[in-house]
């Protein structure tokens, strides 16, 4: 879609953490250092300590990370971050959440990658060191999806509500929207929040499978774009921000994914992200509010001066994130067994199918979903990254054509 406008980006992020920035991935002898020796040597002992006596059973994302690098550095680098991106404790958060975001890496591998780095490219994904990114950033990619589907003759409404989903003896029969569109079609593939999707079926669904659908839960997100009047402030692409003093949560340097992003050589843009909920105090404040908080903590980081903002932007994303609470798989459950009886709507992405997946494995959902119209496949967009062959690796055990080889409807 893109021939010529993907560039290759060194990736590099590091973790704010107590006023000293650490490297990630693990660069052994700077977290030492960061970290002091007495610190390291708790980390260490702990870590051994859940190697002998893990936690049983394991049921949360706290005992998961507990069991794998121990107490201390759960506390020290894992806590704060992820109760400030979901707003929970990390006592209340499934266990699916970790394994699916950091499947694969222990605290022994990290270390030993660190110490004794492998050479054949096979890395754990979380780790890798560059990739590939569209020279304008992701919406390039999509700008020209939609280009070639308006060049085939087809159309591409935005801003469009759904708001009623007609159906009928399993098959959906029409779509209405907020400004009075009403779409008619032979097969429905749906990328909305599934809490939304079953208020919006007419007639509603089956008591149990709406209760599944409104207890499904969401993290919102918002993005402050501040333009820094200095050309360059630090190498990282982002940087994850565990101090609990500040409420930002990571910060994304835009020119050091790729300059053609930042109009102006002698300015930089930052992406400050903030996660909460709609209706909270930090989702309502005004645009000029956000501004001015997003100044202030990136000089309080010590990343920039806040006199040095020069102009903003806000960005609010509603359901950004589907919650992996204690409750969720069971509802998730309950909706894919339910939908599984319409014959012409397939769900697909983060909301259709309430996954935290990554671009890569929501593009393999839809790819999956469109087969299995045009090929009478029975290819199963719900369990893409939750097996090993779709685990976040550098080395893949299949090649994309061979993981999604159709298998036969029975």
């Amino acid at each position: 879609m893109l021939p010529g406008e993907f560039i290759e980006v060194p990736r590099l992020s590091r973790i704010y953490y107590d006023r000293v920035f650490f490297p990630y991935p693990i660069s052994i002898f700077p977290t030492l250092k960061g970290l002091g020796a007495v610190r390291s040597l708790r980390i260490a002992a702990s870590w051994l300590e859940a190697r002998i006596r893990p936690r049983k059973p394991e049921a949360s994302f706290e005992d998961w990370i507990v069991n794998r690098f121990g107490g201390e550095l759960y506390s020290t680098f894992f806590k704060t971050y992820t109760e400030k991106v979901w707003g929970m404790p990390c006592t209340r958060m499934s266990k699916d959440f970790a394994a699916q975001r950091i499947r694969n890496l222990s605290f022994f591998r990290a270390v030993k990658d660190a110490i004794l780095p492998r050479n054949n490219g096979a890395q754990v994904k979380t780790l890798i060191k560059k990739f590939q990114y569209p020279r304008l950033g992701p919406g390039q990619l999509w700008e020209a999806v939609r280009d070639r589907v308006v060049s085939a003759g087809s159309e591409v409404r935005m801003g469009e509500e759904v708001t009623r989903i007609r159906h009928e003896d399993g098959v959906v029969r029409g779509v209405e929207t907020a400004t009075g569109g009403v779409f008619e079609a032979e097969h429905y593939y749906s990328t909305m929040a599934l809490g939304d999707l079953v208020v919006a079926l007419d007639p509603p669904p089956p008591p149990h499978v709406f209760a599944a659908g409104r207890a499904l839960k969401y993290r919102d997100f918002l993005t402050v774009a501040l333009v820094i009047d200095q050309p360059a402030l630090f190498p990282d692409n982002w940087i994850y921000v565990h101090d609990p003093q500040v409420l930002v949560g990571r910060i994304q340097n835009y020119r050091n994914w790729s300059a053609a992003m930042v109009s102006d050589p002698g300015t930089t843009c930052l992406g400050m992200e903030y996660f909460c909920n709609e209706g909270e105090d930090l989702w309502n404040r005004s645009d000029a509010e956000l501004i001015r908080l997003a100044a202030r903590e990136v000089e309080a980081i010590g990343l920039a001066r806040a006199a040095d903002c020069s102009d903003g932007a806000v960005v609010r994303m509603r359901k950004a994130y589907p919650v992996y609470d204690e409750g969720y798989l069971p509802h998730r459950e309950t909706l894919k067994g339910w939908l599984r009886t319409f014959r012409n709507l397939r769900p697909a992405g983060r909301g259709g199918l309430h996954s935290y997946n990554s671009q890569d494995h929501s593009m393999m959902a839809a790819l999956y979903a469109v087969r299995n119209v045009r090929e009478g496949t029975d290819l199963d967009p719900w369990v893409i990254n939750t097996e090993e062959e779709y685990a976040e690796e550098g080395e893949s055990k299949k090649t994309f054509p061979d993981r999604a080889v159709p298998r036969p409807v029975r």
